[in-house]
């Protein structure tokens, strides 16, 4: 990790970040800092250069805004690829428009008129102030069935008395991880997880405790190694279309799961985000055990990131206990949105969307097919993502600054790893947000600076 020459301010000086940012970018320039060395988080950066951490936090901004500094989540500041690099891949990517491959929010032709038809019935002035009243957590009878019809899947529907909502999927996750797993309390998760339950973790000040994978997601037998190891007070875990590594689990898979939370008597926090998009998807673990699994789902990835609401099916023993951690985190979703979404599931707009979705992800991944088929990806074709195990000599943070250099973003394997260990050298690629034609030029361009190993050596050894 760089440290660096001290930044002195005199007393009373008024200190200038840009000054301070082109002491950093001279240090590059002049080949003290080299590209893939980290930079000290903010709040060291800060102390050591004795000045507000607002002003670090404006530093390592304008050095993000200067394209000299790549941010890893969960890992830290990175020094980028240095430009130039030779190489025809570069002079192609040249004026190009950024592409971004990190974020990963699906939006389909037709889908906004389609949400128009029930915005349109709630511009009624009666219906808007029923829907601009503050949303209780356990909804209204109305908007439990809608919901419970929405997460129905595999022959299984939830009880509609056990459904409560959140703002989001996001807000859903930290009102059940604050709600099973108290301060300093360790959550078993998978090796590879979803980024943001790392984030929630941090701030509610929970342990995460990786758990061994293999071909189907978490193994139960080493679940119950790490609980005997150090007790666990829940399990979080994704069944469906794991994010990053697109796996599913079976039905047997599912079924030892439940034989296991009993056994060790823990609690687990089912998200099924992303199972939308796999019709087939066998039974959810919530049905197998319900009374030990907290079951989330949401609309972000169905409809908008912008006009959603979370869903949490809880045990019928924690129902009370979780809509108490959704309130007392201000967790719970607005009257408004709540009263679209249950419009949207009532006439018809999310299983068009979601059909029109499933769709749009099967072309896409047709894309990956043809543009990285040569390559170690793990995907499935009905997902909006893609795990490409990088070749030889690429490292995961070189390629993802390389990428930048050409215009695509991607994000690097270790914003999913947990734990001390190295993450390997894989990233995500996110095939959701871009037009499909703009997706395969990124996806060509990346299977192109993969193959240049003189290039990847190159950087390597800068």
């Amino acid at each position: 990790m760089w440290t660096g020459a001290r930044w002195r301010p005199g007393r009373g000086a008024r200190v200038d970040y840009r000054d301070i940012a082109d002491r950093v970018a001279r240090a590059i320039a002049g080949g003290r800092l080299k590209p893939g060395d980290r930079l000290p988080p903010q709040r060291v950066f800060a102390h050591r250069h004795r000045i507000a951490p607002s002003t670090a936090i404006r530093v390592y901004g304008e050095l993000a805004r200067r394209g000299l500094v790549v941010g890893e989540v969960g890992r830290g500041t990175f020094v980028r690829a240095a430009p130039p690099l030779p190489g025809p891949a570069l002079a192609e990517a040249s004026g190009l428009a950024p592409v971004d491959l990190q974020l990963n929010y699906p939006v389909v032709a037709g889908q906004s008129e389609l949400m128009e038809r029930a915005l349109g019935a709630l511009a009624r002035p009666d219906v808007l102030a029923e829907a601009g009243r503050p949303a209780a957590a356990v909804g209204t009878p109305g908007a439990r069935e809608a919901a419970a019809g929405v997460l129905a899947r595999s022959g299984w529907r939830p009880d509609p008395d056990r459904v409560l909502f959140a703002g989001n999927g996001r807000a859903a996750i930290a009102a059940a991880v604050s709600c099973l797993v108290p301060p300093g309390g360790r959550l078993g998760v998978e090796a590879l997880t979803y980024p943001l339950v790392k984030a929630v973790a941090e701030r509610l000040g929970v342990r995460l405790v990786p758990i061994a994978m293999d071909g189907e997601g978490m193994r139960p037998d080493a679940l119950a190694a790490a609980h005997r190891a150090a007790p666990l007070a829940a399990v979080y875990l994704q069944p469906s279309l794991h994010n990053p590594l697109s796996v599913t689990a079976g039905d047997a898979r599912r079924a030892e799961w439940a034989h296991k939370l009993r056994e060790l008597g823990l609690t687990a926090i089912e998200d099924a985000t992303w199972g939308f998009l796999h019709p087939g998807s066998p039974t959810p673990l919530a049905a197998y055990a319900p009374e030990r699994t907290v079951f989330l789902d949401s609309l972000s990835k169905r409809l908008s990131p912008g006009l959603t609401v979370g869903y949490l099916v809880a045990p019928e023993a924690g129902r009370e206990r979780l809509a108490e951690a959704l309130r007392s985190g201000a967790w719970t979703a607005a009257g408004f949105a709540l009263a679209a979404a249950t419009r949207w599931a009532g006439d018809g707009t999310v299983a068009e969307v979601v059909a029109a979705k499933r769709a749009d992800a099967a072309a896409r991944q047709e894309l990956v097919l043809r543009h990285l088929g040569g390559f170690d990806i793990a995907t499935d074709p009905r997902a909006y993502y893609c795990w490409w195990r990088l070749p030889a000599p690429w490292r995961a943070e070189t390629f993802v600054a390389a990428a930048a250099e050409r215009g695509i973003a991607v994000t690097p394997g270790a914003a999913f790893a947990v734990g001390s260990g190295r993450a390997a050298d894989a990233v995500r690629i996110g095939l959701a947000s871009p037009p499909r034609p703009v997706l395969a030029q990124a996806l060509d361009r990346l299977a192109v600076l993969a193959s240049s190993d003189s290039l990847a050596s190159g950087i390597l050894d800068v």
